[in-house]
C-alpha cells in the first residue's frame, strides 16, 4: 500500500514546478511532510529526482526511482501500435524498444535499468510493470 502510494504522490508538485527541474521533488516532499505522510515515503519521492544527487537507500527509494519513467516508456510502446491499445504490447517488444535511444528519448534507460537494484532483471521488471497498466488499461486510455 505505502509503495502504490508513494507512486501515486511522487509528482503532487510537477505542475507547480515543471519550468524549475531543480524545485522539483523538494517541494512535492514538504508537501507530503506538512500532509504528514510517512518520513521514508516523503523521502522517496525528495530522492526520485536525480537532479539533487541524494542517495537512495531504501528499497522504496529504489523502486520508485526506477519505476519513474517506465510508466512513460510503456505508454510509448502502447501509442506507436496501430491500434494504440497496452493489451498488444509484450515484453520482448519493450525489451527490443528499451535498446532504440531514440524511441521514447525522454524515459532514461538507466534510471529504468537500476532495477537490478532491487534484484529484478529488466525482463522480469517490464513484465510486472506492464501487467500493472494492463489492469488499468481503460482508466489509462489505452
Amino acid at each position: 500500500e505505502k509503495y502504490g502510494l508513494t507512486g501515486l504522490l511522487h509528482d503532487i508538485d510537477y505542475n507547480m514546478t515543471g519550468e524549475e527541474p531543480f524545485k522539483h521533488s523538494l517541494l512535492g516532499a514538504e508537501i507530503l511532510e506538512k500532509q504528514g505522510l510517512p518520513e521514508d515515503l516523503v523521502y522517496a519521492v525528495k530522492v526520485h529526482n536525480e537532479i539533487h544527487g541524494l542517495e537512495r537507500n531504501t528499497l522504496l527509494d529504489k523502486a520508485l526511482y526506477c519505476c519513474d519513467p517506465t510508466s512513460g516508456f510503456i505508454t510509448a510502446a502502447a501509442m506507436v501500435r496501430p491500434d494504440k491499445q497496452l493489451v498488444n504490447v509484450e515484453v520482448k517488444s519493450l525489451k527490443k524498444r528499451f535498446k532504440e535511444k531514440a524511441f521514447a528519448r525522454g524515459a532514461n534507460r538507466e534510471q529504468m535499468a537500476s532495477c537490478s537494484e532491487i534484484g529484478m532483471e529488466l525482463e522480469e521488471f517490464f513484465d510486472i510493470a506492464l501487467k500493472s497498466m494492463k489492469l488499468i488499461a481503460p482508466e489509462l486510455g489505452l
